[in-house]
C-alpha cells in the first residue's frame, strides 16, 4: 500500500515534521511513503499529478491548487487527504494587502470539500475547516518533534553572557522586527545579551546584538542546545493563530525555557512559570529574560519541563501511530463509498458567488454555528 505526498519540496520543513516523521508508523502497517515536490510552475505541475494514479492514498500538503488541477487530482486519487498547518484561507501577517482574501478562501473551501479527509495542525485550523465541512471529516494532528534527536542545553552562563535564540524561515523574520522594542528593553535591563538567529537570512535589529547562525538540517538542533533562552513573537491576527508552533517545540526539545507573547499556539505550548514565560509588554519581556538570565537553575528546571512536554504532548512517538491509524481509517471508509462526483470541480461548472462581509458563502454550504 502506498501513500503519496504532494509537498512544497523534498526538504520542506512542513513535510519533514508533519509527514516524513511518521513514515516508520506507516511502515509498521505495511504502507510505503513517497514524496512528490510540486513544481512552482502551474503547467509543469500538471503532469506530476498523474502520479496519484499509482497511489492508494494521496496527501496534498498546504498547497491550494487552481481549480482545474484540483479537479484533475481528485479524479486521479482513490483517497485524497489535505494536510495544512497554516491559515491558508487568508494572507499572512505581513502582506501589504488585507488579510482577507476571497480567492484563497474559495480555493480553501474547494480543497477541503474535495478531500476525503482533512488534517489540521492545531485546534484553530480544525475549527475553521469544520465550519464548512462536517466536523467528522476534519482531524487534528499537531506538528511534532522527536526530542531524542536534540541535545540538551547545559545552562552554564549567567547574566551578560546569556544567549537568546530564534529559529525560523526567512519569511517569518518580520516578526523579529516587530519584537525589536521588546528585546531592546530586555537588553537595557540585562546588558550584553545576544540574539542568535538560526536562518538563511538575517535581520538588522537596533535593540540587541544579532549573531547570524546559518541554518542547516544537520546542525539546527545543536545550534539551539548551544543557547539559553528561546524566543517567539507572533502578531495577534488570524494568520498567527494558524501557526503550529514548531520553533517553540524545537526550543523545548532542546531543553530551553521559552519567552513568547500570548498569541495562538504560544499559549498552548508555553505553560507560564513552568516551561517559560508568556509576556506582553516590553517590561514583561525584560522581567522574564532578566529572571532567566540570572538563574541558570531556573532555566534548567523550565527547560526540563519543556522537553518533557515536547516528548509527551507533542512527541512523534505519541502521534505517529495516530497518524497511521487515520490514514488507514480514511482509506477504509472511502473505498467503501461510491467515487465522489468530481464534475463540480470543472472550472466551467464552478461559479461561487461573492461572500458576505463575515466571509460566509453564498451558494456554498453555509458556515456552521
Amino acid at each position: 500500500m502506498k501513500v503519496l505526498a504532494f509537498s512544497e519540496g523534498p526538504n520542506h520543513v512542513c513535510y519533514r515534521y508533519r509527514i516524513e516523521a511518521f513514515a516508520w508508523a506507516l511502515a509498521d502497517r505495511g504502507w510505503t511513503l513517497e514524496s512528490q515536490p510540486l513544481a512552482p510552475n502551474t503547467f509543469e505541475r500538471s503532469p506530476q499529478l498523474r502520479a496519484a494514479l499509482e497511489a492508494d492514498v494521496v496527501i496534498l500538503q498546504r498547497k491550494l491548487l487552481p481549480l482545474w488541477q484540483l479537479h484533475r487530482l481528485r479524479r486521479y486519487s482513490r483517497v485524497l487527504l489535505y494536510d495544512f498547518d497554516d491559515a491558508q484561507f487568508c494572507r499572512d501577517s505581513y502582506s501589504r494587502k488585507s488579510s482577507a482574501s476571497w480567492t484563497r478562501l474559495a480555493n480553501f473551501w474547494a480543497t477541503i470539500y474535495a478531500a476525503d479527509g482533512v488534517v489540521a495542525g492545531n485546534g484553530f485550523l480544525k475549527e475553521q475547516a469544520s465550519a464548512y465541512v462536517g466536523a467528522e471529516k476534519v482531524h487534528l494532528i499537531p506538528t511534532c518533534v522527536n526530542a531524542e534527536t536534540y541535545p540538551t542545553a547545559q545552562h552554564q552562563r549567567r547574566g551578560s553572557g546569556v544567549r537568546l535564540v530564534w529559529i525560523g524561515q526567512h519569511s517569518t523574520l518580520p516578526g523579529l522586527y516587530v519584537a525589536d522594542p521588546l528585546l531592546e528593553e530586555a537588553t537595557a535591563r540585562t546588558p550584553g545579551l545576544e540574539l542568535r538567529v538560526v536562518c538563511n537570512q538575517f535581520p538588522h535589529l537596533h535593540g540587541i546584538s544579532v549573531v547570524p547562525r546559518q541554518w542547516s538540517q544537520a546542525g539546527e538542533a545543536s545550534e539551539l542546545a548551544d543557547a539559553d533562552i528561546g524566543i517567539s513573537f507572533l502578531p495577534d491576527d488570524e494568520w498567527s493563530r494558524g501557526k503550529c508552533g514548531l520553533k517553540v517545540l524545537q526550543y523545548m526539545a532542546a531543553g530551553l525555557p521559552v519567552v513568547a507573547n500570548p498569541v495562538g499556539m504560544n499559549c498552548e505550548m508555553v505553560e507560564h512559570g513552568v516551561t517559560g514565560f508568556l509576556a506582553r509588554t516590553p517590561a514583561e519581556w525584560a522581567d522574564s529574560i532578566e529572571a532567566l538570565s540570572q538563574n541558570p537553575e531556573l532555566r534548567r528546571k523550565m527547560g526540563a519541563a519543556g522537553r518533557q512536554a515536547a516528548e509527551g504532548r507533542f512527541g512523534v512517538a505519541c502521534w505517529a501511530p495516530r497518524f497511521a491509524d487515520l490514514i488507514e481509517r480514511v482509506y477504509q471508509e472511502t473505498i467503501g463509498r461510491p467515487p465522489q462526483d468530481v464534475r463540480r470541480f470543472d472550472p466551467a461548472h464552478f461559479e461561487p458567488a461573492q461572500p458576505h462581509e463575515e466571509h460566509d458563502f453564498v451558494g456554498f454550504p453555509e458556515r456552521q454555528a
